[in-house]
């Protein structure tokens, strides 16, 4: 596969061991942080944004999100291309001040939340967090689609807190609202400040015409790339926009700039490395 020489950002990935009851599923959806580098660069994926798997599975159970937090700390900024999500649980507290201390690390460019994972609905703890995010003024990537994390459901916080900014995952995830492919797309519609953003991490993105549709709705300007690595083959991700029936700038727009606005990524170092 020839890739366009468009050094990508990959806005949504983890690393570790994905838990799950299939032995095989877990296998192949589990890498290590070099791994997950690896593939990256392969595919022409200079920056992954990573957040670590130990902190998020299994479903549903109390997973003590501090100590997988602190081993990404460590960790990421040790390898070639990677970067760190930390991962805000407000079922835990301390979560929340670790996440102040992290993000003053040029490794440490977001938080990521998973209701899902963590097991609470969006809207019971929506406004402590947006709170939280809008104090902080770190960019946010949160799972959706899924019950827990219904994309409407994040648009009454968005719309009361317009310092906060927050990439919805997962194009086309409707699992909680019976398969909708268009959930994502009209939450951002809905929102008033331009504080929502969609990353294209879903399997449903390789339908035909949805990441096409999506553009269109929305400008591409509102998608950043996310391939979901090691759940899924990034170099898949990557070539569903490199195929995509819209203009080579949007696909720059996906692909890179709007990752690098939106995280603020122009401090990082070049060549993907961090001293010691």
């Amino acid at each position: 596969m020839n890739y366009s020489n468009i050094q990508a950002i990959d806005a949504h990935g983890h690393y570790g061991r994905y838990v799950h009851e299939n032995t095989l599923v877990e296998e192949f959806s589990s890498g290590n942080a070099e791994l997950v580098a690896r593939r990256a660069q392969l595919c022409g994926v200079e920056w992954s944004v990573l957040s670590p798997l130990a902190g998020l599975l299994p479903r549903g159970r109390i997973t003590d999100v501090v100590p997988a937090n602190e081993a990404a700390f460590r960790e990421v900024p040790a390898i070639r291309g990677l970067l760190q999500y930390v991962i805000v649980n407000p079922l835990q507290p301390k979560t929340y001040e670790q996440a102040r201390r992290m993000l003053q690390a040029p490794w440490c460019v977001g938080i990521k939340i998973h209701p899902e994972e963590h097991d609470y609905q969006i809207e019971d703890h929506g406004e402590e967090l947006f709170s939280f995010f809008e104090e902080i003024g770190a960019p946010v990537m949160t799972h959706s689609g899924c019950p827990n994390s219904r994309p409407a459901d994040f648009v009454p916080f968005a719309n009361r807190h317009p310092g906060a900014r927050v990439l919805l995952a997962h194009l086309g995830n409707g699992a909680g609202d019976n398969g909708r492919v268009d959930l994502q797309v009209r939450a951002i519609q809905a929102a008033k400040h331009g504080n929502l953003w969609v990353d294209t991490s879903s399997a449903r993105s390789i339908l035909p015409g949805l990441v096409e549709w999506a553009v269109k709705e929305i400008g591409a300007e509102r998608l950043l790339f996310g391939s979901d690595t090691p759940l899924y083959h990034v170099a898949m991700q990557r070539t569903r926009i490199e195929a995509a029936e819209i203009t080579p700038m949007a696909k720059r727009l996906i692909f890179r700039d709007n990752a690098r606005k939106f995280f603020n990524l122009d401090r990082l170092p070049a060549g993907g490395v961090f001293s010691p």
